[in-house]
């Protein structure tokens, strides 16, 4: 890795720290020029505002789910392999709050994913879409829905058993029901 891409990596790496410890908006340049050892106008070499910071935090975290979803081997039923990758993708959003607000919700005024960031997020929802219509659901409509109901479980899990499993318990189940209606009603139009 060339010195310029390492000395951006461990920036960033630093800014989930603080991230980690004072939440996504908690992060301040002066902090993470404190944190990586360099004055605030050297960050700038790196970073032109906080807005690029979290631009490339958000590049990291969803090239980070990739790598992770890399790893996990999908079951050969579509139904299994379906549970199986929401179970992944969601094990991998709860288990770093802070990342989770950044790549999956808007907190930040002002922020928007660059074009060149966004293309990660978007392989990431093809992967989600491929296993979804691998199922049998191919309907817009019915794809929104499946991701809106894993989106609102991982919610309800942050926001109301933190570090639990009330709600993501549950997923399975809900992948059930969700396909078994979704595929019936394909049947009946």
């Amino acid at each position: 890795m060339p010195r310029r891409e390492a000395k951006v990596a461990a920036i960033v790496d630093s800014a989930w720290k603080l991230a980690r410890e004072h939440g996504i908006a908690g992060v301040s340049l002066h902090a993470l020029a404190r944190e990586v050892g360099m004055r605030q106008p050297s960050l700038y070499a790196y970073f032109d505002s906080k807005l690029a910071l979290y631009d490339a935090m958000f590049a990291d975290g969803n090239r980070r789910l990739i790598q992770q979803l890399d790893l996990v081997k999908l079951p050969r039923d579509p139904r299994a392999a379906l549970k199986k990758f929401f179970a992944e993708f969601v094990a991998f959003a709860l288990e770093d709050p802070a990342r989770y607000e950044l790549l999956f919700e808007r907190h930040i005024p002002g922020f928007t994913p660059s074009p060149t960031s966004y293309v990660l997020a978007e392989e990431v929802l093809a992967r989600a879409y491929k296993v979804i219509n691998e199922v049998g659901i191919t309907k817009q409509g019915d794809i929104d829905c499946i991701v809106a109901m894993v989106a609102g479980l991982m919610e309800a899990q942050l926001s109301n058993d933190p570090g639990g499993n009330r709600w993501i318990r549950h997923l399975n189940r809900l992948v059930d029901l969700y396909v078994d209606d979704a595929l019936e009603r394909s049947r009946q139009s």
